[in-house]
């Protein structure tokens, strides 16, 4: 390699030694997955307006969260030696999240270039913003006509992949179940990409989740009552959803009743989680209702919502034994589990079964 693949620390350090002998470091970003004339064309391009470029490169999970299961072609590794080779590049560094916008921030680089398939109200929003936040200057480098990765794949008559289900998520605490399912799509295993996270919750754990991995996430006002979701909350959530265009909304941990028009406009493509084997146990915190009742056997299910409480047909269910020993902590623990392995396997198989949804 001609260059090195630094840590986002050895990448900030190496900025700051360039800051101070008056040099102005280069930043781009993109996942290089088969590497073409327009790219090499625009990375030297970029070198030229400074005096060291470095690539923040999607890694493979990265890469399979913004392109699919079938992505990327090349390895990680494989695609930063084919840039260390570059003239041009001085230095990679790996991301796993979709946007850099922690990354811009944490090494600050002086000038951020972008190819010429983009404008400027077409950028990230977060990346723009924390561009904007460390005085970066942003160019846009013009792009090389027919040299694209889609073009690529179209002359090796490789299909470009179809566009992943976008899930629309709703959460109130923790999030644990929203992390499971992030790991399910890094690891190719759930063929889907999170549009969009929404709480009722602004302290929510599952918001903060979402922003690490640069995802839009955001807080929605329930209205007064500490249980209830308001009639301007049910129609915020449609509209913030049918916005981010999501063909399947996920509740991952949502603590209030959705009602219209919600339930109407997303019928059949709202989907939750119950921690017992309903029709047994519905309402809060089930498998304190379970211990309670001495149930032998708890499980958990995965369900449509509809206008009940836990009454929307069932998808998937799986059985948990209740030990002698159990506390109710333990059961707990042991149903959570359980969901884990649940919830992305049935959203995978709920998800192959579901018509494109058509647009509002």
């Amino acid at each position: 390699m001609s260059g090195p693949t630094l840590s986002a620390s050895q990448a900030a350090a190496w900025r700051d030694q360039l800051h101070a002998s008056g040099k102005r470091l280069v930043f781009t970003s993109g996942c290089f997955d088969i590497l073409h004339a327009g790219h090499v064309r625009y990375l030297a391009q970029a070198r030229a307006l400074g005096d060291a470029l470095i690539i923040a490169l999607n890694s493979d999970a990265s890469v399979r969260l913004l392109k699919g299961p079938h992505r990327p072609v090349h390895s990680q590794d494989d695609r930063a030696e084919v840039l260390l080779a570059l003239q041009s590049v001085d230095a990679v560094v790996l991301f796993d999240e979709p946007r850099t916008t922690s990354l811009i921030r944490h090494i600050r680089p002086h000038r951020f270039a972008k190819g010429g398939d983009y404008l400027l109200s077409t950028l990230d929003p977060a990346e723009r913003q924390a561009l904007d936040s460390i005085g970066a200057e942003i160019h846009l480098l013009p792009a090389l006509p027919g040299r694209s990765t889609t073009a690529s794949l179209a002359k090796l008559a490789l299909p470009a992949a179809p566009p992943l289900p976008r899930l629309g998520i709703l959460g109130s605490g923790e999030g644990s179940n929203f992390a499971v399912l992030l790991d399910a799509i890094a690891d190719g295993s759930l063929p889907a990409q999170v549009a969009l996270v929404l709480s009722d919750n602004p302290q929510a754990r599952i918001l903060q989740r979402a922003q690490e991995k640069g995802i839009e996430a955001a807080w929605i006002d329930p209205g007064p009552h500490p249980n209830r979701f308001s009639q301007d909350a049910q129609n915020a959530v449609r509209d913030r959803f049918q916005a981010a265009r999501c063909d399947l909304i996920v509740c991952a941990g949502f603590m209030r009743r959705l009602k219209a028009p919600l339930l109407n406009d997303f019928a059949g493509r709202i989907v939750n989680i119950h921690p017992s084997l309903l029709p047994a146990f519905p309402g809060r915190e089930a498998w304190a209702q379970a211990f309670a009742a001495n149930a032998s056997e708890v499980g958990c299910t995965v369900h449509l919502i509809d206008d009940g409480i836990d009454t929307g047909p069932i998808l998937a269910q799986t059985r948990v034994p209740r030990l002698p020993s159990d506390t109710v902590d333990d059961l707990r623990r042991r149903i959570q589990a359980a969901e884990h392995r649940l919830f992305p396997a049935a959203i995978r198989d709920l998800l192959a079964s579901l018509p494109p949804r058509p647009s509002p």
